[in-house]
């Protein structure tokens, strides 16, 4: 196949792009700042159309990731930053599509399980899950978070594209042992003893293995009868005391300084991002990909944490157990 991905040159495309040359297939990196990496890199601005269009032609998958990082404070300017970079880049792709003689057959397109409502007392599914934004009490930038999620996946959806299927990748944490990424993050700070319960620790927290993760891209491509909203996610999301304490015993550290909801607030905002990503309840299951016939290689976290910190562990060259 040639899968062309624009945006691919955080730790998802790298990720894809790694197993998707190993398999024998063409990948073209569609990058901002072009640079040396073993498959083909396009220059592109992510907002208007250019020469890159034409690697779409002819094109079996795109997947777009692009995307300003949400790892930052909510100030004014970065909202809009996060907001353009989302919506203008996704618009360049759904034109450039729509203007291709021979078509992608699929467009997968990031977004996000943030979209869905923060709440406790039931999982969102694609069918009967809750979309955030109208929660009493919640801050304004878990709102803002939610405002972005639909605006992303209605700039996918403007496109006229009767030849290519289109299918919105709501994912939720992606956890790889790749250096910087959100599980070596999660990990650190359980290997300097503040791996405890984060706020009340009530909150859920949905995630999903890498190796499932690239597993369930493989199903979409080859699953011509899915489309629209797909939850990239374990089908056991738990709770964050929970999932905290699962990690430390996979890497064999019995305590965890616990922090309370105004000690994440403090140090969120010295660390210059938002305590949304620790403390919104994110309850999100795969119902469609469920219902479709995927089953998990790593459906529990306990299983799936054991394996990430061996590969960590290697990966990192790590020989203690501390």
């Amino acid at each position: 196949m040639k899968i062309v991905i624009p945006g691919g040159t955080g730790q998802i495309g790298i990720l894809l792009a790694k197993v998707f040359v190993a398999d024998g297939h063409e990948v073209v990196v569609l990058s901002r700042a072009p640079s040396r990496a073993p498959w083909r890199v396009v220059r592109w601005d992510a907002e208007t159309q250019g020469a890159w269009a034409s690697e779409f032609e002819g094109a079996d998958v795109v997947i777009h990731l692009s995307g300003r990082s949400v790892n930052c404070r909510y100030t004014a300017e970065n909202r809009k930053q996060i907001l353009d970079s989302r919506v203008n880049s996704t618009l360049a792709v759904g034109q450039a599509i729509a203007k291709s003689v021979q078509p992608p057959k699929l467009w997968l397109q990031a977004s996000t399980a943030t979209i869905y409502a923060h709440r406790y007392d039931a999982p969102n599914d694609e069918t009967t899950g809750i979309l955030g934004g109208n929660e009493e009490k919640a801050p304004d930038t878990w709102r803002f978070s939610i405002d972005v999620a639909k605006a992303w996946e209605a700039a996918a959806m403007k496109a006229t594209l009767p030849n290519t299927r289109r299918v919105l990748l709501r994912a939720a944490m992606t956890m790889s042992p790749d250096r910087e990424g959100v599980f070596d993050v999660l990990l650190g700070l359980a290997r300097k003893g503040l791996g405890g319960t984060n706020g009340d620790g009530k909150q859920f927290v949905s995630w999903i293995h890498d190796v499932d993760f690239v597993r369930s891209i493989y199903w979409l491509i080859e699953h011509i009868e899915l489309e629209g909203p797909i939850n990239l996610a374990s089908p056991n999301p738990l709770p964050n005391a929970e999932f905290m304490r699962a990690l430390r015993m996979a890497w064999g550290i019995k305590l965890g300084l616990p922090a309370a909801k105004w000690m994440i607030e403090i140090g969120t905002f010295l660390m210059r991002t938002e305590s949304e990503l620790v403390l919104k309840s994110r309850r999100v299951v795969p119902g469609r990909l469920l219902s479709s016939g995927f089953r998990f290689d790593f459906p529990n976290w306990e299983d799936a944490a054991l394996d990430l910190c061996q590969r960590y562990r290697r990966v990192m060259h790590i020989d203690d157990s501390v």
